[in-house]
């Protein structure tokens, strides 16, 4: 094939001002705010999704600036970025809905309040939690709190000034610490 034809079937960007990039994004958005709008409003029920989702649809239309392409399918491009926010919204709305649903039940339960030894054996354990934790080294006590209150390795590392690498030997370290003054405490009670 010869190559001046070759390069003559490429579609060219076609060179437009900052000026006019800003009002072709303009009419773009008046065109098809409210089809893009009610698609996803009938995709993800909750208005204020829906808006938020759309105005994350024209924000990334708005950064990829395609007008600047003569051959482009706007509408089509919006179409298929605001369902796929929308899928993705969804999916997450399901997840955290099973998560929380989940959660809820196994709390309910778990919460036997007509059951006072439970109770009371519960906190009897928090109360040898807490000795123990006393008794320990107090960066190896740290680093239990932090872990058991739900922060990331990294988070760890950075509130401590430690390695993140390090962290994971260093926390099997405070767990067995922990575990042989727990045994102790709960030992000499027993006696």
């Amino acid at each position: 094939m010869d190559e001046s034809l070759r390069h003559e079937s490429i579609p060219r960007p076609m060179k437009l001002s900052k000026s006019r990039l800003d009002e072709s994004f303009e009419s773009i958005f008046h065109e098809y705010w409210s089809s893009i709008h009610r698609l996803l409003a009938r995709m993800v029920i909750d208005p204020a999704e829906a808006e938020d989702l759309a105005l994350e649809t024209f924000y990334r239309l708005y950064k990829y600036r395609p007008a600047q392409y003569e051959s482009f399918n706007i509408r089509g491009w919006l179409y298929k970025v605001a369902t796929n926010l929308a899928l993705q919204s969804i999916r997450s709305f399901k997840r955290r809905e099973h998560y929380e649903t989940h959660a809820g039940k196994d709390v309910l339960i778990e919460a036997n309040e007509d059951q006072p030894p439970k109770i009371f054996a519960e906190k009897e354990n928090r109360y040898y939690v807490r000795l123990a934790l006393v008794q320990m080294n107090s960066r190896h006590a740290e680093l239990l709190i932090m872990r058991y209150s739900g922060m990331a390795y990294k988070d760890i590392a950075a509130a401590l000034s430690l390695s993140p690498t390090s962290i994971g030997p260093l926390l099997l370290r405070a767990e067995r610490e922990f575990e042989q003054c727990y045994r102790t405490l709960v030992q000499e009670e027993d006696r």
